[in-house]
């Protein structure tokens, strides 16, 4: 599977196209179904989204952090459950295992007249989905704080576990650091960027065959352990609800936190201490490395597979609707949009700052989510002092190559 993606400061930068939409949203009588995450962007496109249903028209929306777990059975009903699953570089990859989304060229022919080439991400030769925003884990601070502490603004992580310890030590906060470390996709994705900072590789080249049973994967464990030592007790718990209500509530000096979420962060629901002294920066470095301890995204939209034309066709015009550049006018702060006449503001700049400095996307490849899953269900123990970093890495490599070779992946 060969899959396409260009993602570019230009094309993250704003452009003086106009835009010309082919549909004009008139009334779908189809009925509507949407999955998606959870979070202030997407709320948004769905919320236009809905602009296009004719009164009395079914329209289902679930927006939720648990999409990943939902999204494969809820598509491979006959009728799927939704007709919309809205997705990003990893969680497509079992939607297309599977066969669950269909191929979008025709509707993209009809109705997508505006859609720019670097949002149409192609799977061998066709178009599968539809990319409007992207997206970056990255590093928040509480400018203030570090102040009180005496501390510059961390740019490696060293420096934020000098600094995490040094605001501990000096009675400032007991937990100073937040990070998205509950079992399973978060806690994959953790050591995912980390492994990157490292200049870790995934597989064997050219293979399914697992690469992190190595030193390179304990020197990234080894860090994520000394991080979440200054985080709250249940870390294991934490996804990206969970590390921006910590935020907004004043309890955290230091996060890693999507880039999607920045708006919330730095405004939103934040007391006005926080809202104040929020700053955004790049993921920090490791272990004397240039490129950011991060992984790049994308995210868009899918249509499903296991419904009727009328509905793929009404779902499309409605999603296309969704991220007209008319989105931009109220909701421009929100994400970094691959939307004609977006402006980045000061939200972007963790994102921005990532690509820059040459962050690699999240590695697109079928077996890649059976391993990041695995990752995500083994690396708990090892975190809570239960077993040694060798033996975390075994236990993945063990499950991975098991299901791996259940899956037709390995021999």
């Amino acid at each position: 599977m060969t899959m396409t993606f260009r993602l570019t400061i230009a094309a993250l930068a704003a452009s003086i196209a106009v835009p010309v939409w082919a549909d004009d949203c008139a009334p779908q009588t189809a009925s509507i179904r949407i999955l998606s995450n959870d979070f202030p962007a997407l709320h948004a496109v769905n919320a236009r989204a809905q602009e296009c249903v004719a009164d009395g028209t079914e329209f289902v929306l679930n927006q939720t952090s648990e999409h990943k777990n939902i999204q494969v059975p809820a598509l491979q009903a006959n009728p799927a459950e939704y007709t919309v699953a809205v997705v990003a570089n990893g969680s497509i990859v079992p939607l297309l295992n599977e066969g669950l989304v269909r191929p979008l060229d025709d509707l993209v022919a009809k109705h997508g007249a505006s859609l720019k080439p670097n949002q149409l991400i192609k799977v061998n030769g066709q178009t599968m989905a539809v990319a409007f925003m992207a997206n970056s884990q990255h590093l928040f601070y509480r400018k203030d704080i570090l102040a009180e502490a005496g501390l510059e603004p961390p740019t490696t992580y060293e420096e934020v576990l000098a600094a995490a310890e040094a605001i501990k030590n000096q009675g400032l906060m007991d937990h100073p650091l937040t990070l998205n470390t509950a079992v399973g996709w978060h806690l994959g994705e953790e050591f995912v960027n980390m492994y990157n900072g490292f200049g870790g590789e995934f597989f064997k080249p050219g293979t399914a065959e697992p690469a992190i049973n190595n030193d390179t994967g304990v020197a990234a464990l080894e860090m994520l352990k000394s991080l979440v030592a200054f985080s709250n007790p249940d870390f294991l718990t934490f996804d990206g609800n969970t590390t921006n209500a910590l935020w907004s509530s004043g309890e955290a000096a230091m996060a890693i936190q999507w880039g999607s979420r920045a708006s919330q962060m730095m405004d939103g629901q934040s007391i006005n201490i926080v809202k104040e002294n929020t700053v955004v920066a790049g993921m920090p470095t490791v272990a004397g490395g240039g490129t950011p301890a991060s992984t790049l995204w994308w995210d868009g939209f899918t249509i499903a597979a296991n419904i009727s034309d009328a509905e793929a066709e009404a779902s499309f015009i409605a999603m296309v609707h969704g991220i007209q550049p008319a989105l931009l006018e109220d909701h421009s702060d929100k994400a970094i949009w691959l939307l004609d006449g977006y402006s980045p503001g000061p939200s972007a700049v963790g994102v921005f700052e990532n690509a820059n400095r040459g962050t690699p996307a999240y590695p697109m490849l079928p077996f890649m989510g059976l391993l990041h899953g695995v990752l995500g269900n083994e690396l708990g123990d090892f975190l809570q002092g239960r077993e040694s970093a060798e033996q975390a890495l075994a236990d993945v490599e063990a499950s991975y190559i098991q299901q791996a070779k259940q899956q037709g992946f390995l021999n």
